[in-house]
């Protein structure tokens, strides 16, 4: 029986609306009680899953900006891996020139935007961005680059994913996170291997882990853990990319919480 719980948030533990409903809270709850180990994994910054952490009130790891960094249940930081600045400067170079493209980087504690995007803002509630200039972008520290389209066009997205793989494919791991957002990270960041170091840290293996997602980024932590389960919902090159992991249901319908309740909780 699986001990640690791994889940992505948004398009998979979240509602529509980005919240953790109550019944899926209450899930996790029990699954505390029940002696398993829950992690949150997410491309999100740790601030905001902090916040996130507190409301559902149980100690949980925080994997988050994609697995280049990690918190332990007590809120310490465990490991972080940054990206190097050759990559740094290299994608924002690419990538400045396009007028349409939201530019984001996680540095250290702060989210940074090359320009302002008030429906961005109304996105996280307690976490907001500050501006940096793209002719000058901090180097130290950063934990991710990422590309935001208001269009939401993903064959436009999927243009920049080629054009980041084709200068940087051995030293950058790169992943879309929903169709229209595209993440760029350190080479040796992942989810999945994030949540082996998870599962070491707590003496278990990645055979105790149970893991849901619904992104490109999610696949090397649905591929690893001993069973890895696709929201319904999730874009069809995630399901392609997995072809023998099951689906589930969506978000919306609170489906991981109702398969942890049933498979999980029903068999404690």
């Amino acid at each position: 029986m699986f001990k640690i719980v791994a889940s992505d948030l948004d398009g998979t533990l979240l509602t529509p609306e980005h919240k953790i409903a109550p019944y899926t809270q209450e899930v996790l709850q029990r699954l505390y009680q029940h002696d398993k180990h829950f992690v949150f994994a997410t491309g999100r910054h740790h601030i905001d899953v902090a916040g996130m952490r507190e409301e559902l009130n149980i100690p949980a790891y925080m994997i988050t900006s994609n697995g280049a960094s990690v918190h332990d249940a007590d809120g310490n930081l465990v490991f972080q891996q940054s990206l190097s600045p050759e990559v740094i400067r290299g994608v924002i170079a690419l990538a400045k020139h396009d007028p349409d493209l939201h530019i984001h980087l996680y540095q250290g504690d702060h989210w940074l935007l090359n320009h302002e995007n008030e429906a961005l803002r109304d996105f996280h509630d307690s976490f907001n961005y500050q501006l940096f200039d793209v002719e000058n972008p901090p180097t130290d520290n950063v934990l991710k680059v990422f590309f935001t389209r208001d269009d939401l066009d993903h064959e436009k997205m999927v243009k920049w994913e080629q054009a980041f793989n084709q200068e940087f494919k051995d030293k950058a791991n790169i992943a879309f996170s929903t169709p229209w957002c595209l993440e760029v990270m350190d080479a040796g960041v992942s989810k999945g291997d994030a949540l082996a170091a998870v599962a070491k840290a707590l003496e278990l293996t990645l055979d105790d882990c149970i893991a849901f997602g619904d992104g490109m980024n999610d696949v090397e932590m649905l591929s690893m853990a001993g069973k890895g389960l696709i929201m319904g919902t999730s874009h069809d090159k995630v399901k392609q990319a997995l072809p023998d992991n099951e689906v589930i249901g969506s978000s919306a319908d609170e489906a991981v919480a109702h398969y942890l309740e049933k498979h999980l909780l029903n068999h404690a």
